[in-house]
């Protein structure tokens, strides 16, 4: 039962930053003027919340409710996005600077999960986090070129 609980709760910390990951491509998507850059939000957006149905069924084979809302790291850091905006006139290079900041810190979360002596993960569970956390790393890369591409 141990086991259930620790790891649904890792997984609702995991889905709890989907949240905020889908609301922050959704407002840096708002932000930007390329067409380009914005389809890129749009699509990462979507993805997030695709993830977030995934690792929602995840936890309900633990037997566990889904958490149902983002967290207040995650509102800060829109915030942040909001108050950088105003005062950058390289508005695509600095969403995508904040862009490729939380997802580096999302693939840290993913590894921890993933690499956690503690738990042997259910092979549905590591072959879902390898997956995400995988697609995650091309966002970076695809971010990362962007970025290079608009400064």
């Amino acid at each position: 039962m141990k086991y259930t609980i620790e790891m649904s709760n890792k997984l609702n910390d995991l889905l709890e930053r989907t949240y905020d990951a889908e609301k922050g491509f959704k407002q840096v998507a708002e932000k930007v003027n390329n067409t380009i850059i914005k389809e890129f939000f749009t699509k990462r957006a979507q993805q997030r919340y695709d993830f977030g149905h995934e690792l929602k069924a995840e936890i309900k084979a633990f037997g566990q409710e889904p958490e149902k809302g983002g967290s207040l790291k995650g509102k800060l850091h829109r915030t942040w996005i909001d108050f950088k905006s105003l005062f950058n006139n390289e508005n695509e290079e600095a969403m995508l600077e904040e862009v490729k900041r939380g997802e580096e810190e999302a693939i840290e979360t993913y590894n921890d999960i993933l690499h956690d002596k503690e738990f042997v993960l259910p092979p549905s569970t590591e072959s879902l986090l390898m997956r995400q956390r995988n697609a995650i790393r091309e966002t970076l890369e695809t971010a990362d070129l962007y970025e290079n591409a608009v400064s």
